[in-house]
Formats: structure tokens, sequence, C-alpha cells
């Protein structure tokens, strides 16, 4: 292992190789040291990990904790021009994703049943539905049209709020709110107020269906009396977050990576039994939820580094998926590729929830566009297309397509 790349002072974000592939300035690092230390502005060292095996290890080690109130867990705003942390943040009733055993397994325990493969086969006819109509209303649009607002938000949206129990018509108050929560270098008081309007509003949804619970998930977990209405509240947030903002700039960022390589694109409309492979290979190429953070409860060895107890570690899923070590040509878009063993739904007890419901709809989604659209293609010149490169999560903020 060489240490020839000069420790990074912030996170590298720039997409300057092309929308698709790591910063260069990561690619550099994962080859040379893919365990790194990395600076962050107040003078804290802490570290990234972008090597596909470290970050594997580390995600399957609980003592990696997800907890952000037992030290001062640094997030993509204070590795940016934000002013630094100096206090850890408070833990969020209900958002297991940032808590470790044993009170993340009592809450997760709770939706393991909703979100297996068997039940989410059977909404697969529905979700196919509920795509084609959308399709339906985005082929009577005079084209160009931008395909985020006609096409990839909108199936997400209604499928996720159909299963929770959220009603579609209130989607302005949490698209734009979640958007908002997502901003990278929104101020702290913006996003606590973009919080502070979706969790007012999940409140009084969830408190309605402990009185009435209806036929969905968030009335299923409102008739259990062990949860409480800030739990509910921090559940629901979670879920009606993740499933619809990952999918949404999967779905558009992928239809934006096919244009941007026709050959590929030729040979799925030619035959799409590959849908599959390339749901799976479009996963791992593009990596939309990247940056995750974790935090040493104890002094740990990882990739031949002694991660210090209390240190802060920054972790890149996309410069591990494009690892060469673990992937040929990584930089590639290849749909023939297999590309299962990807960590675009993260490793180890955090494992996505909403995995197989994700691929379904990309599955729907991406089928429904090549069949349905055969001469789509980009409305401006790729360069103009708007990037998420200020957001948390990546994707595109707006795709003008014409047919």
């Amino acid at each position: 292992m060489t240490h020839t790349v000069p420790i990074p002072h912030g996170l590298p974000t720039e997409r300057d190789a092309s929308p698709f592939d790591p910063p260069s300035q990561l690619t550099r690092l994962r080859e040379a040291r893919p365990v790194s230390p990395i600076v962050f502005p107040d003078g804290h060292q802490g570290w990234i990990v972008t090597g596909y095996d470290a970050v594997r290890q580390l995600m399957a080690d609980t003592r990696f904790s997800s907890r952000q109130d037992i030290g001062i867990l640094h997030t993509l705003e204070d590795i940016s021009d934000m002013p630094p942390v100096t206090e850890p943040s408070p833990q969020i009733p209900g958002l297991f994703i940032a808590m470790d055993p044993p009170d993340h397994t009592r809450l997760r325990r709770l939706l393991t049943g909703t979100f297996t493969v068997r039940r989410m086969r059977q909404l697969e006819e529905h979700i196919i539905e509920v795509t084609e109509r959308q399709l339906d209303e985005m082929a009577r649009l005079t084209p160009p049209v931008d395909l985020v607002k006609e096409f990839t938000l909108p199936v997400p949206s209604l499928v996720i709020c159909e299963m929770l129990g959220v009603p579609y018509a209130d989607r302005a108050t949490f698209q734009v709110n979640s958007a908002q929560f997502l901003v990278r270098e929104q101020s702290l008081d913006e996003k606590m107020a973009a919080y502070g309007a979706m969790t007012g509003y999940l409140a009084e949804l969830v408190t309605r269906k402990r009185a009435e619970p209806g036929d969905d998930i968030l009335s299923d977990l409102a008739r259990n009396d062990d949860l409480s209405i800030e739990e509910l509240v921090g559940i629901a947030f979670l879920l009606l977050l993740a499933g619809h903002e990952t999918t949404a700039n999967m779905l558009a960022l992928g239809t934006f990576a096919l244009l941007e390589h026709p050959e590929q694109l030729a040979e799925l409309r030619a035959d799409l039994a590959l849908m599959p492979d390339a749901v799976e290979e479009l996963l791992r190429y593009l990596s939309v939820a990247d940056i995750f953070y974790r935090y040493a409860t104890e002094d740990l060895e990882l990739g031949g580094e002694t991660i210090a107890e209390g240190s802060t570690v920054v972790v890149s899923l996309l410069a591990a998926n494009h690892d060469p070590q673990r992937f040929d040509h990584p930089d590639t878009l290849d749909l023939h590729r297999k590309a299962r063993g990807h960590l675009s739904f993260g490793h180890g007890i955090h494992t996505c929830l909403g995995q197989q419901l994700a691929r379904i709809e990309m599955r729907a989604g991406f089928a429904g566009l090549v069949r349905r659209f055969p001469t789509l293609a980009l409305a401006i010149p790729a360069d103009d297309v708007k990037l998420r490169t200020d957001m948390n999560i990546y994707g595109v903020h707006e795709l003008p397509v014409t047919w």
C-alpha cells in the first residue's frame, strides 16, 4: 500500500470525470490508501473509506456505530463550507437508521415482514399498473417534458403513499420539504424548518391512524401501543423520505445514463430480459445514496489502519462500487455485468429495508420507458442537465426529454 496521495481536507465531491463516476480525487485516494485520514474544517481528523472490501467490512461491524448522539458525528455540511458541528446530535425517536442494537433491532423488526421478497412480488403487478398509468399521462403531453416531474418522481411517490397510507394529494407537502431537508449546504435552521414541517404533518397523520386505523403500513404500526407517537413519526419520516427520494433519483439518473450510452440502451431495448441485470448494474454504477457515516466506539483495525475510539468515519459507497479490485472496468456501464454484490443498498444490519420494492419499481419504470418511448432523447445538451451536486441524494433536478 502506498501513501502518496495527500490527506484530503474536506470531502471531495466534484464530479470532474463524468456525471456518473466518482470524483477523481476519491478514485486516486482509493487506489493509494482505501482507508485514509481526512481532516474536517474544524481541524478534527477522521477517516474516509473508499475501498470495496474495507467498506463492506466496516458496514458489517456494529462497533462502528450509526448513532449521532454519542459523539461529534460530522455530516456533509461539516465537511463542505458550512460551520462545523461542535456537539452531538440528539437521537430522533423512531429514526432507526441512526440507531444501534438493541434499539435498531426492536424498531426494524416491526417492518421486516412488510418488505419481504414474497410480499413485494405480490405488489409487482400493481406497481406495473401504477407505472403504466403514469406513462399514459406522459404520452398525452407535448414534448419536451421534464421526466422528473412527469414520471420518475410520481411513480415511487404514488407507490409509497399507497403503502404507508399517506394521501397522495398531500405530496407537495412532503416532496418540497424532503427536498429542502436533503440540500447539502442548507443552513441548520432551514433544514430543521423542513424537518419540522414534515414531522408536524406526519404527527397529525399517525395520530388519526391510531384513532382510526386503515389498511396500510402506518396503521399497522399505529396499532402497536408499545410505539410512541414520536417513534411512529420518526419511522414514517424515514420510510416516506427513503421510499420516494432514492428510487425517483435512480430512475431519472439511470435514464440519463442510458441516453448517454446509446449502445447499451439499444441492447436493452432489443432484449428486455436483460432488465434485472441492467437494474443491478445501474444501481452499482450510479450509487445515488453515496455518503454514510459511522462512529468508532473503540479502537478498531480496518484495512491495515488503526481507527481510534471516537473517530468519525466517512464511507463512500460510490467509490467502493467503482473499485477495480471488485468489479472489472468499474467506470464502464455494462448492462451484461453480474453486478450483484454491489453496496448501493448498504451492507450489514442497516441494509436497505425497501431494496426489493426499489428493484421492482426500477424494473417496471425502465422497461415501460424503453417500450413506450423508443425514440426517447434528451431535449437539451447533456452538459446542460442540472445535476443534484447540492443534494445528499445524487441525481438530476430536471431531465428535459423529447420523443
